[in-house]
């Protein structure tokens, strides 16, 4: 039997009810705390004002925070219902909220204590599993909770299948997965009023469409100060949401306003840990402003939610690199090419490790494979012939160099730059009339090959002794190319044969010059033969 206390407890609560059916949660809000002044020690009054002030809280358009008073009212129903595992699940729901993970996590573990069939304490805990990017656990979390209550948990099918879906794995099962759930999702929604809730929550920013539209217009039309005075006040109209902060990100990453930007990208994120259009956006914004240390901390983040998204991997690799950091580079190159999201993509990925190697690491084994990776993806890329025949002659093996160099020729063969390589293989290897021929090629097929003429120059002046011949052959470098310090540098050479001294001087200067801002030489080779001409 019912005691006359506790009718009367619910009588209060029923008034509450209907206070907040005519006239809003504020008007229900000041019934309950009226309520309370003399009755204080009502615990269910205290849940109440408390489910209220959350409510409040997640209200799209309310700007001030509920949830330290929610949280104060749950507590106090606590104090006179210390086993209901009701109150604690609302102290965690509410600690979510706040974005104390642990500490929610905490009472949704002594709620399920309470009742080990307690499915939304189990559901909450996927979610804050979510929040800290363990997906795999909230999963877990999110199926025993499905277990528990089967038939009105359409919220935790949609949590599993939005897990499913962002890992972006491309297996025909985790696609039918995804289906599953989202089906199930569809079917359970009617028996399921959080669902319901959620989606009516999102479902009412649509009534900021109009001032979405108006920003977009002002874009468009390059009003951007606009279009932020647009934008900041439908937040102050919505602080929760998301996609308002990220185009205000947007807008000031294109101002130059990057410390705005990273404030609004990271407040999309705070408000949704999985928005990944944030995250990104909030990568390329540290990389514009050169903060690589920061850039690196939100890849890693990223690839916590997506591990198999090569992308992250290659973009990661590039900051390491630029920061000199050639192992982590080499490593998450490598990551990228496993990963192999797009051929095409994944060649230049591989011929960028090869230069790596070539480069940096002086592996040129190591550098000669990555280029056979990038040619089995995209074996029409001449790049890749010119590069791995370069890299082949570093090596020493000249025989490889020289198949590569013809098999491009096989696909090409009035490429002017495999000629110009051609040229500098027979070079090296001595043969001087098929270097001369290939160089006359590669000038034949692009009268503008400033290296190729520079090149057959230094054979005419060095290896034949032609120094006219020679000489015209570097000014016709320098005609192609004003800026070509080497060049200068074999003319000056060829005139001080010729025994005009001081227009040699005056070419080495030249060649110092313009090797100021090109760093082609080193500058006491020019030097010494400056001083060289009068000694």
């Amino acid at each position: 039997m019912i005691s006359s206390n506790e009718k009367n407890k619910q009588v209060n609560i029923n008034k509450i009810d209907k206070v907040y059916k005519v006239g809003g949660i504020q008007k229900a809000i000041e019934a309950c705390q009226s309520e309370l002044l003399s009755d204080p020690t009502n615990p269910q009054l205290h849940v109440r004002l408390g489910d209220l002030y959350l409510e409040w809280h997640l209200d799209i358009s309310q700007a001030k925070s509920y949830i330290d008073d929610a949280i104060t009212e749950y507590q106090r129903a606590l104090e006179s219902y210390l086993d209901s595992p009701e109150i604690y699940h609302k102290i965690g729901k509410a600690l979510y909220y706040k974005n104390e993970i642990e500490k929610a996590i905490n009472y949704f573990e002594i709620a399920i204590e309470k009742n080990a069939k307690f499915a939304d304490a189990y559901y909450m805990i996927a979610e804050c599993y979510t929040r800290k990017t363990r997906f795999w656990d909230a999963i877990d979390y999110a199926k025993k909770s499905i277990a528990i209550a089967p038939f009105v948990n359409a919220k935790a099918h949609l949590l599993v299948y939005s897990l499913l879906n962002i890992s972006r794995k491309k297996s025909f099962m985790c696609k039918l997965k995804c289906f599953r759930e989202l089906f199930l999702f569809l079917v359970k929604l009617p028996f399921d009023k959080v669902a319901q809730k959620n989606i009516t929550r999102g479902l009412s920013y649509i009534r900021f469409l109009p001032m979405l539209i108006k920003g977009l217009i002002e874009v468009k039309r390059n009003g951007l100060e606009n279009a932020v005075e647009i934008y900041r006040e439908a937040v102050d109209k919505a602080p929760g949401f998301v996609l308002l902060y990220c185009l205000l990100g947007d807008i000031y990453r294109v101002l130059g306003r990057f410390e705005d930007a990273i404030t609004e990208y990271k407040m999309a994120i705070w408000l949704d840990n999985l928005n990944i259009s944030a995250y990104t956006a909030l990568c390329l914004c540290y990389e514009e402003c050169g903060d690589w240390d920061s850039a690196i901390d939100i890849y890693n983040k990223l690839i916590e939610i997506q591990p198999d998204v090569a992308e992250y991997h290659g973009n990661l690799a590039n900051i390491f690199y630029m920061k000199n950091e050639i192992k982590e580079a080499i490593r998450h190159y490598q990551n990228a090419i496993l990963l192999n999201a797009k051929e095409s993509w994944t060649s230049v990925i591989a011929q960028t490790l090869a230069y790596v190697y070539q480069s940096s690491d002086n592996n040129l084994d190591a550098s000669i494979s990555a280029y056979q990776t990038a040619y089995a993806l995209t074996p029409a890329d001449m790049e890749i012939y010119i590069n791995l025949g370069s890299a082949y002659y570093d090596k020493g093996d000249f025989d490889n160099a020289l198949t590569v160099y013809r098999k491009a020729l096989e696909l090409e063969p009035t490429n002017p730059q495999i000629h110009c390589n051609l040229g500098y293989l027979h070079w090296g290897k001595g043969d001087i009339d098929d270097a001369i021929k290939e160089y006359e090629l590669s000038i034949r097929y692009n009268s503008d090959y400033d290296i190729a003429y520079n090149n057959l120059g230094v054979i005419y002046l060095d290896d034949l002794g032609h120094v006219k011949k020679a000489a015209e052959l570097f000014q016709s470098a320098i005609d192609c190319n004003p800026n070509y310090a080497l060049a200068y540098y074999n003319l000056a050479r060829s005139t001080a044969i010729m025994g005009d001294k001081i227009e040699a001087a005056k070419l080495y200067q030249l060649a110092m010059n313009v090797n100021k801002v090109t760093g082609e030489m080193e500058p006491q080779d020019i030097t010494d033969r400056i001083q060289g001409l009068f000694d």
